[in-house]
């Protein structure tokens, strides 16, 4: 990939609020298949933004570029103000090093639709490992902190056990615990509820309810729930074949979508539903 550089950071107008994330033109593709499309997006610090869509239109490839588990292939992606995909070099911007993402990503956390949690240790040890090796915090600072996000969630009980000793939903909010003991600006949800039970789906909407209602996080979410992302969202975006179709309240979307294109996908989706 040929090396792009750019003599400064595109300027903000003067007065203008820096979003806590924007991305820039941003391209994703596979060889010839175009994931996404030339992509802006700005989220403002705060904001709950929920994005929807068919399968294929690069929901979680929005997240997972965020979070630098993809590389982009132009455009750029900004985090709190900060470019996250490129650094500082020589009074240009470069494509970032492994070193620099390792850095930014502590800005951001994700929650995965598999959990991912590490399989050989407890609930508190996957909250404490990540801000021990990579914040440098003493142990007894993160074992507080960890207690404290644990009960938050209402898994606090269960810190001495392993994953396996857990539910789907045990496991997930153990998971948003883990992410947020980071102490992220921002905190993705890529179909949290997608792999669990319908019984325990609950436990897990509950405390992301919880986090919205009492804590000023930045979050992004891709989901197919539509009934909670109209619940909780300040804004949905629709989108569709790499481009956001649609975006706006949540009341508009699903209570008056402009778009054929949405009409169409809500009107599939709750259908099946």
């Amino acid at each position: 990939m040929k090396e792009p550089v750019q003599k400064e950071y595109p300027r903000q107008l003067e007065g203008e609020k820096v979003p806590m994330v924007r991305f820039r033109d941003v391209t994703k593709r596979y060889g010839d298949l175009v994931v996404l499309d030339s992509l802006d997006l700005d989220v403002d610090e705060g904001e709950m933004v929920t994005i929807i869509g068919p399968s294929g239109s690069g929901k979680t490839t929005v997240l997972r570029m965020l979070m630098a588990l993809e590389k982009i292939n132009s455009g750029i992606i900004y985090v709190d103000g900060q470019p996250m995909t490129h650094m500082p070099k020589n009074g240009a911007l470069t494509w970032a090093d492994e070193k620099y993402l390792r850095r930014q990503r502590t800005n951001i956390g994700m929650c995965f639709q598999h959990f991912n949690l590490f399989p050989h240790m407890t609930a508190l040890e996957n909250c404490i490992e990540a801000p021990i090796q990579v914040l440098v915090l003493n142990k007894k600072a993160a074992v507080e902190r960890a207690e404290g996000l644990l009960d938050m969630v209402g898994m606090l009980e269960k810190a001495g056990e392993h994953p396996s000793r857990l539910s789907g939903g045990q496991q997930q909010r153990v998971a948003i615990a883990r992410a947020l003991a980071m102490r992220p600006k921002v905190l993705l949800f890529d179909e949290v509820t997608s792999a669990l039970d319908p019984e325990v789906i609950g436990e897990v909407t509950q405390v992301i309810r919880k986090l919205v209602n009492k804590h000023n996080l930045t979050m992004l979410m891709v989901t197919h729930q539509m009934g909670f992302a109209r619940e909780i969202s300040d804004r949905v975006c629709f989108f569709y074949d790499g481009k956001i179709e649609e975006q706006g309240p949540p009341e508009e979307i699903f209570g008056a979508p402009q778009s054929e294109r949405t009409q169409q996908f809500l009107g599939a989706v709750l259908e099946a539903t």
